[in-house]
């Protein structure tokens, strides 16, 4: 409990399930204020509603790359902007603020005002729309540019020697990062920004000088274009982008990934909407395990209370303007909006080096029901007073940055050094955060670092590393993790390790982000009654490679190469058949590029695929394109696979994984069978969201017990299961878990669909089986004991839906013509090693007459 504050204690926030949007002040039309609401989880707990995304966001994703890094050069950088036809639908003109078709005039505008202003693009988002980042700062020559450059390299690479760098002192400017409209629909930070920008190009104050000859400021004017224009949270492919930073699935995530990178913040707002009053980070617990949380503390509270003075400074108030008093978490609430895990900009910002990083949530609700049902003046005042809320806040910010630039880099300095070094992490406390109140036991956060990770190649002969080590090795590098590899065999900690064997040192400025990524995590179900998001995310459980964790040792004289990219992994025999396993999602796209092309491929007993040696060619591409291994078999395979077409009514992220792995999918929906589908061209449906067996018409009813009635189906979750009792398909009762629960489960593959899949799984409001009927097979099963490695999974009040409750259950079941998910095997793009268990799955009901063939 907190037992100091400054300002009267506020109710504890509560995470509010049966909502579906987050923030929202619920308020009758012309309302403008109301008691102030409690943070509640940004979507239900389980998303019911079937995706729709188009196929060409989902390409745009898997393809589209961010811009390339430009060659250091002078400061100011100008781009004139080609403007875009102008989009009347845009849902920002209702509100009176600035359409994205308006931002690149606009910008062309500020670059025009003077010498201070630069433009760059630096990616497409899913739908096609240019992201700019807008740098202002005082002019730099080219070689003044570049020293900048340098110190900013010394800081991330060598920090021991920037800690002494009389240069980085004196000459280094302190990057600053300001990010808008992450969420679509939250749009006013974007105006506030160009506001801002506008200001700081003109002015001439001697504070304003101050602050751009020692600072770089970095406006991601609108993080998400798509969501902005369609007035929608998500991007085009439906992803929550404040969510995807673990996997960097989405271009615009990817695209803010690299400006973490090339210009290392040192303090970062991302601004949102909304909540009243004005929610302020830093946060509730817990707090990231990984992160420096004694330098992020500090730092990040002192910019809060200026950012809280200045918001509260506007004169706004519950009586006359409906806008409750700012407030910041931490010091005023208990528990329920936590910074655990890194899929939050702020708490990803924070392992690459920002010490002061913030989600703000500016006041006054101006979306879904609101943006529907209030009348437009009424909207407008709304969006000039979160406007008004964003601008104060990132005003007081670079205020706080004028002031306070030299602690800001050497604290940045010491989160590096602290990784380089192996140091210890100093656990918060009134002794070590000075001037922080209400610090208590609740905020102690720590973890005990290995000494290494190692990742051993998945192929024993030929010291090929299988794709999945490969994908895990890229994605560490991506998110600029140090990794080396093995030239010989070496020894750590009293084992072997063969050559080629990936090692991640420990000791490294990034460690954090290498141990957020890798680690297990923790089973934080026991510290906190509520949880914001996910609690475990665990990709070296959950990835498909194997990950040893070396809790010591010494890496001194082990033949170990740094690398920027993984080995190769394609091969393909130049003799015989060739056998392609489908473990991995790679592997499977593999499969379904030579299926779209004729091949003729058959599923072997063990459920691989076998390639006739007489689609070598075909092969080679394949193995090129997805970076996967063929090997010469002698099996000849026991039945003929075929391209699936796929009906799935399915979240965004199911329906991006099953794209990613090559099916062709028709998204589908309760609304889309209504309306009238043809099912002729469809072999299995997948249902996990969106389709209510009991809201179909009659006709729809009867088209879909008709296709049933010869076709697969695979369901995942409570949606999914109902499906197969309305259709009266497999006799099973499934049981519902708590729905809050989430996390990386330990599980017991037992069957076809499952073979050689990882001892993890992922879990989001866990189902399991059990009153198993005649034909009913257990393909995998929670493991007995506590199943839960990491995450948040308590009981309900009565005692049931427990991770006790679900041991030794049944997780994955299948017979006839029909595969059961308890899991989450494609949550948000995220467990790609679980990702064939839905592939196999799918050829299995498309192309068995019962699934005990499988096996």
């Amino acid at each position: 409990m907190r037992t100091t504050r400054s300002v009267p204690a506020r109710p504890a926030l509560i995470v509010t399930l049966a909502l579906a949007t987050a923030g929202s002040l619920l308020l009758a039309p012309g309302a403008a204020g109301a008691d102030p609401k409690p943070v509640t989880r940004e979507g239900s707990a389980v998303d019911d509603r079937a995706a729709q995304a188009p196929a060409s966001a989902t390409r745009r994703a898997l393809t589209a790359d961010v811009a390339a890094r430009t060659t250091t050069r002078a400061y100011p950088r100008r781009q004139m902007l080609s403007p875009g036809p102008e989009n009347p639908g845009d849902k920002s003109v209702k509100l009176g603020l600035t359409p994205y078709h308006a931002i690149a005039p606009k910008l062309n505008a500020l670059q025009r005002l003077g010498d201070r202003v630069s433009v760059e693009v630096t990616g497409r988002s899913a739908g096609g729309h240019r992201l700019y980042l807008v740098t202002v700062t005082a002019p730099e020559t080219t070689r003044q540019a570049r020293a900048q450059e340098r110190m900013r390299e010394l800081i991330g690479n060598a920090p021991a020697a920037a800690a002494v760098s009389r240069d980085i002192k004196r000459d280094y400017k302190t990057p600053v990062f300001v990010n808008s409209n992450i969420h679509g629909n939250e749009w006013e930070g974007t105006d506030a920004s160009l506001k801002v920008i506008e200001q700081l190009a003109t002015a001439k104050d001697a504070r304003t000088r101050d602050l751009l000859a020692h600072s770089r400021l970095y406006f991601n004017v609108t993080a998400n274009p798509d969501g902005r224009i369609a007035g929608t949270r998500a991007n085009a492919n439906g992803f929550d982008l404040n969510r995807d930073f673990v996997t960097a699935s989405q271009p615009e995530t990817r695209a803010m990934r690299q400006i973490e990178l090339d210009k290392q913040p040192a303090v970062l707002l991302d601004l949102h909407g909304y909540v009243n009053g004005t929610l302020i980070e830093p946060t509730t617990p817990p707090h990231g395990e990984n992160y420096e949380y004694d330098l992020f503390l500090k730092n990040t509270y002192a910019n809060a209370l200026g950012m809280e003075s200045a918001v509260n400074a506007l004169g706004y108030t519950p009586a006359k303007d409906g806008v409750e008093a700012a407030q910041i978490p931490f010091r005023d609430q208990e528990e329920g909006w936590d910074d655990w895990p890194p899929i939050f900009t702020p708490q990803y910002a924070a392992f690459h080096g920002t010490v002061a990083a913030h989600t703000v949530e500016i006041p006054l609700a101006v979306n879904n029901e609101e943006y529907d049902e209030l009348p437009v003046p009424e909207l407008r005042r709304r969006s000039a007073v979160n406007t008004a809320v964003a601008g104060a806040a990132i005003r007081a910010t670079l205020d706080h940055v004028r002031e306070h630039r030299g602690t800001l880099i050497t604290d940045q300095i010491e989160v590096f050094r602290r990784g380089a070094t192996g140091a210890a992490q100093v656990p918060v406390s009134p002794e070590t955060v000075p001037g922080v109140p209400g610090i208590g036991p609740e905020d102690v956060y720590t973890t005990v670092f290995p000494r290494a990770y190692v990742i051993p190649p998945g192929d024993a002969r030929t010291r090929r590393p299988g794709p999945a080590a490969a994908r895990l090795v890229d994605h560490l590098l991506a998110n600029d993790v140090r990794v080396t590899r093995a030239a010989r065999p070496f020894r750590l900690a009293g084992r072997t390790y063969p050559r080629g064997s990936y090692v991640v040192d420990m000791h490294q400025p990034k460690r954090g982000m290498a141990n957020v990524l890798l680690a297990d995590g923790r089973d934080i179900s026991g510290n906190v009654s509520v949880m914001y998001d996910i609690s475990g995310w665990s990709l070296g459980s959950l990835w498909g490679a194997t990950v040893e964790r070396v809790p010591s040792g010494s890496l001194r004289g082990a033949p170990l190469r740094a690398i920027s990219e993984a080995a190769p992994v394609a091969h393909v025999p130049a003799h015989g058949d060739l056998r392609l396993r489908l473990t991995d999602p790679r592997e499977v796209a593999a499969l379904n590029s030579l299926l779209r092309q004729g091949v003729p491929v058959r599923r072997a007993a063990d459920g691989s695929a076998i390639v006739p040696g007489a689609a070598r060619r075909a092969a080679r591409t394949a193995a090129r394109d997805h970076d996967v291994a063929f090997t010469a078999t002698r099996q000849t395979g026991t039945a003929p696979l075929s391209r699936l077409r796929v009906a799935a009514a399915v979240t965004p992220g199911e329906l991006f994984a099953l794209r990613e792995m090559g099916f062709a999918v028709t998204p589908v929906s309760t609304a889309v069978l209504n309306a009238g589908f043809d099912w002729s061209g469809t072999d299995a449906l997948f249902v996990s969201a969106g389709l209510d067996h009991a809201a179909l018409s009659a006709s729809a009813r009867r088209a879909l017990d008709t296709f049933l009635d010869g076709h697969g189906l695979v369901g995942r979750g409570a949606t999914g299961a109902a499906l197969n009792a309305a259709a009266g398909r497999l006799a099973v009762k499934p049981v519902e878990g708590n729905a809050d629960a989430n996390g990386v489960v330990r599980v017991r593959n037992s069957g076809g669909i499952t073979r050689d899949a990882p001892g993890h799984g992922f879990v989001y409001a866990p189902l399991w089986f059990t009153d198993r009927g005649p034909g009913v097979r257990v393909e995998q099963s929670y493991a007995t004991g506590n199943p839960l490695v990491s995450g948040h999974w308590r009981p309900l009040p009565g005692g049931t839906g427990g991770p006790a409750a679900a041991a030794g259950q049944a997780s994955v079941v299948s017979g006839g013509q029909t595969v059961l998910f308890g899991t989450e095997p494609l949550f948000r793009d995220h467990p790609k090693g679980e990702f064939p268990q839905v592939a196999r799955a799918l050829f299995t009901v498309a192309h068995s007459a019962s699934v005990e063939e499988s096996g």
